[in-house]
């Protein structure tokens, strides 16, 4: 094998515009299917000079703004697949539901071209050619950790046996639709693994049928509470468990939430690196500890739903995400971290761009930072369809495919399975790697012991196991294929509720998750808690107290369930939309929960389930009511759908469907307007209140997040004071959009063909940028209110270990990898057994001839020869282990200076020295004025008081030095440390 890396200059991660005969056959499919425009668009340079919002932006926002609301072409869920792997509902990618979308891209494109002055040439030159990610090769084998020593040890003989198409079977998705599960894998019969089955999605299991709807995961982190996480963990991995789910495609931290409109931040835990990395790696614990493979998702910077994927927008290619070293390991890249020191087994690659590579192709991210610098031991797997490239994606880091499709939906055109065996058999591949990807599948299947066939029954006809459900039909007797042109049927839904029961019900920690992720704001003369039997204070005793409920929040609508992937606005919101939605098995509405507390001798409840309150309705309704409780919403999600003009991302922060006008005319005339109004906001995100929050009536206002299932009796439990309010934000509440900054604004046109956005803004995201800016928020970062008090006394710091610049060096590998035979198999191995029968669109990893094969020069990328330096910031999971050396104890005295229980979370925020100078670099290096470090929720009784000890580390004091590659502590100056109850809470710190 003769490797050629200086023949073609092109972008790192990409196909190549030249390559031999003998591999022409392997891009062929590549080619035919993207055609030839696409693949130069995709190679050519950009310039420092690419257009902003010029002339290409005003004919985007006409055009690309102006399809957002046509009507949308709902399928049955039966039948159709759609774009970004939602099956069961909808037309795939916005050129499949608006024609206009083509044309606008062409009318705009064209347009763009003739304006620019130099026509095709200037396209070219507008898409990037190497791009700003250097290269990183070769892959980093699997099995250098001791706590995955003895899976690799198992993997090795397994994978040993193997024949190539065998491998490649581990590595390749068999296509959307061609099995029961969003994402299947074939099995390798001869050595008994398992076909694998992959399922969405972080706020429980997408498509199945008797499971949880647990709350978002911006709920959860709300709730600060780390046992909460965990065990919301362990009950979604056990579900996932007992539904035959091998990988559950979750937990997400990116979208970390840079711009707080973004589509998916609900998700997510929140845009603060500790808080999303907590609430991650403890779910990733509990997931993993019920014996599933989690999922680590979306890495890196996959900040936003516009522009997010090839041909989704009609622009053929996605968005780049361009960001430095230092901001990519201080903010993105700081959850991922903690998640492969957790053990995670899987992580997804993203869609877009970083630094103009596409994720799932960039090799200094798969390669240099993932599975060197963080020691990832375990598979890399593409999100669905986010693979742009064959060999070279390979070569750069990635393991497996999903869901086996190429560059189209549905095309049956893998860019791996048979071309991936050609591949491996011509040498263009080397089988290193591909031994490499298959071990790291097998590997992570033995850690989680899912080879134990008590616990992992076989599929049939050897035994009973595998998925039990069918992503792609409701009815018990389906398509066992249903994406091919097989018509075999079986029983493919066996309808097992894995909810639990009894004291072990999920639906009670979903209670729970609910109600400590629910964010009291405001509590003017403690109106909250209410009483049940209403107020004494009125004057006519002997009448009933009046409360009216408005908004259709607060009521059921049309059911939960009727939009795809919860892609509407409508009833009570209690999930975001898109991949990470599910089903609810039942969503309690407010009003029913409120109905059945309220003591109906004492109070007479009058709802008005709408946003538009009739005229009459002031004098006769509005005017006679005790209180007043309003209900609004703002909804967001995936890309793929979309809603009255909300294409994934928010269109802006304010409550959607009028919740403002309904605020505002409810208390202005609830009584009068003098009556009490207590506002009560469902969202993906932070949401603008600055319409009404000071009106005088507006007593209280709750922000409830996304319930999920239990939405209603959660928050009853609040609101009547049966538990304390100990919900605190998860992100910062500004009074405007524009108060998150420049870095916090969603591109929502295109400023080229491959859209460009650069995160100029670098660490200074939500509270760092208010911080940074001395701009006041409406709520900070970390607030919330209690029905009890508490105060914060006796800080003390301990030095655990002195301060030292640097870290301990890279510690050597604890363990050796896998190593097998080099010789290629004889290429008749791979061919397609006698009278096979081949389904339509199923991917396999047969080839037809063995003329296919023939050996020869492959043009590698750019750097591929040059073997990198391993990083010193590696040498276990999640990164050197000095890293979480503890350097300094930090204890503090709580006291609940209250007359009730309540809860209360310790915030720790660490302050960098001023005037920082990497000796690097000679760069000045600028720090946030503070940043979360540590946290813990404590509950106290009244009058209590306990002492809580938290630990910081090496890392926790470091910034990362783009001249060393390294994590840095400045170590001549002092730290402070601050603990409160919020970002700008902070009543006791001291100096270390």
């Amino acid at each position: 094998m003769i490797r050629t890396s200086g023949l073609s200059p092109t972008r790192e991660g990409l196909l190549h515009d030249r390559w031999d005969d003998s591999q022409k056959k392997f891009h062929d499919d590549v080619y035919r299917s993207s055609g030839e425009s696409d693949r130069r668009l995709d190679e050519l340079e950009i310039h420092d000079d690419r257009p902003k919002q010029g002339v290409f932006g005003r004919w985007a926002q006409k055009w690309f703004g102006g399809y957002q609301t046509a009507e949308r072409n709902y399928t049955d869920r039966k039948h159709t697949g759609h774009g970004s792997r939602a099956g069961k509902q909808k037309a795939r990618g916005c050129c499949s539901r608006y024609k206009i979308c083509f044309i606008a891209t062409g009318i705009l494109l064209a347009l763009f071209l003739i304006a620019s002055g130099s026509g095709v040439f200037w396209v070219y030159n507008t898409a990037p050619k190497d791009g700003q990610s250097p290269p990183w090769y070769p892959s980093p084998r699997g099995g250098t950790v001791k706590s995955w020593e003895e899976s690799y040890k198992k993997a090795a003989v397994m994978v040993q046996k193997m024949t190539v198409v065998e491998k490649v079977n581990v590595t390749s998705g068999t296509g959307w639709s061609q099995d029961l599960c969003v994402g299947n894998t074939a099995p390798a019969n001869g050595v008994g693994f398992p076909a694998l089955c992959l399922q969405d999605g972080p706020l429980g299991l997408r498509f199945v049928d008797h499971s949880t709807a647990f709350p978002g995961g911006i709920t959860v982190g709300a709730t600060w509470n780390k046992d909460l996480m965990y065990r919301k963990g362990k009950a979604h991995g056990l579900e996932a468990k007992l539904k035959g789910v091998n990988i559950l495609l979750g937990p997400s931290m990116g979208p970390l939430g840079r711009m707080p409109a973004g589509g998916r931040n609900w998700e997510g835990f929140g845009p603060d690196p500790v808080l999303q990395a907590v609430a991650a790696s403890e779910e990733i614990k509990g997931i993993q500890d019920s014996g599933v493979i989690a999922t680590a998702k979306h890495i890196v910077a996959n900040e936003q739903e516009h522009f997010r994927q090839s041909f989704e927008w009609g622009l053929p290619n996605a968005l780049s995400s361009n960001l430095d070293d230092r901001t990519l390991h201080e903010l993105y890249l700081w959850p991922f971290a903690e998640s492969v020191r957790a053990g995670v087994a899987s992580v997804m690659c993203g869609y877009n761009l970083v630094n103009n590579s596409y994720a799932c192709g960039n090799s200094k991210l798969m390669n240099g930072i993932l599975k060197d610098e963080l020691g990832f031991q375990g598979f890399v797997q593409s999100d669905w369809l986010a693979q742009r490239s064959g060999v070279a994606s390979a070569l750069a880091g990635l393991d497996m495919t999903m869901p086996g499709d190429g560059l189209r939906w549905a095309d049956g055109k893998s860019l791996f399975g048979p071309r991936l065996t050609e591949a491996a058999l011509n040498g263009s591949l080397p089988l290193e790697r591909l031994n490499d990807m298959a071990t790291r599948i097998v590997a992570a299947w033995y850690q989680l012991k899912q080879d134990n066939q008590t616990q992992w029954p076989p599929p049939p006809p050897k035994g009973k196991g595998g998925p039990n459900f069918s992503s792609f039909t409701d009815d018990k007797i389906g398509l066992i294929h249903p994406g091919s042109d097989d018509k075999t049927k079986a029983e493919v839904n066996k309808f097992i509720d894995v909810q639990g029961k009894g004291n072990k019900s999920h639906g009670l920690l979903a209670k729970q998750i609910a109600i400590e992720g629910t964010v009291l704001v405001k509590n003017l003369g403690g109106i909250l808690p209410l009483s049940k039997k209403g107020s004494s204070k009125r004057k006519d005793a002997a009448a009933k107290y009046r409360v009216a409920i408005f908004g259709e929040d607060a009521g059921p609508g049309d059911g939960p369930n009727v939009c795809p992937d919860r892609s509407c606005n409508q009833g009570t919101l209690g999930s975001g939309w898109g991949s990470g939605a599910v089903d609810f098995p039942y969503l309690t509405p407010p009003l029913e929960a409120l109905q059945s507390a309220f003591d109906s001798d004492s109070v007479e409840i009058t709802p008005l389930l709408s946003n538009d309150i009739p005229v009459k309705a002031s004098s006769s309704l509005l005017h006679n009511q005790d209180l007043c409780i309003v209900f609004v919403n703002s909804d967001g999600g995936e890309g793929f759908e979309s809603w009255n003009g909300v294409r994934g991302d928010r269109n802006d922060l304010f409550p959607q469907k009028g919740g403002d006008q309904l605020v505002q005319k409810v208390a202005r005339a609830c009584g009068k307007g003098k009556s009490d109004t207590i506002v009560v906001v469902h969202a993906v995100g932070p949401v603008v209140l600055e319409r009404w929050i000071d009106l005088p009536s507006v007593k209280a206002v709750i922000l409830a997040n996304l319930p999920g299932q239990e939405s209603g009796d959660a928050l009853a439990d609040v609101l009547f004071g049966e538990v304390d309010a100990s919900g605190r934000l998860p992100y910062t509440v500004g009074k405007s959009l524009s108060d998150y900054g420049p870095g916090g604004q969603i591109m929502y046109y295109p400023n080229g063909v491959v859209p460009q956005q650069d995160f100029t803004e670098r660490l200074y995201i939500d509270y760092r940028h208010f911080d940074k800016h001395g701009i006041t928020p409406r709520y900070e970062f970390g607030f919330g209110l209690s029905y009890t008090t508490f105060e914060f006394s006796n800080l003390t710091l301990t030095e655990q270990k002195p301060k030292s610049p640097l870290p301990a060096p890279r510690l050597d590998s604890q363990a050796a990898p896998p190593a097998y035979p080099s010789d290629l198999p004889d290429p008749s191995t791979a061919l397609f057994p006698p009278n096979f029968r081949k389904l339509k669109g199923r991917i396999y990893p047969y080839i037809s001839s063995i003329s296919e094969i023939t050996p020869g020069k492959y043009p590698y990328p750019r750097g591929y020869d040059q073997v990198q330096p391993l990083s010193p910031a590696g040498g276990a999971e999640g990164g050197n282990p000095d890293l979480y050396t503890p350097h300094l104890s930090v204890k503090i005295n709580l006291k609940n200076t209250g007359s009730r229980k309540g809860k209360q979370v310790v915030q720790v925020y660490v302050s960098f020295p001023e005037g920082v100078v990497d000796t690097s670099t000679g760069d000045k290096i600028d720090f946030p004025v503070r940043q979360l470090r540590g946290f813990e929720k404590i509950e106290l009784d009244a009058g209590k008081s306990q002492d809580i000890e938290i630990e910081l580390t090496r890392k926790d004091f470091s910034y990362w030095s783009r001249g060393l590659g390294n994590w840095v502590m400045p170590s001549d100056d002092k730290f402070t440390i601050s603990i409160g109850a919020s970002s700008r809470d902070l009543p006791v710190s001291a100096q270390w």
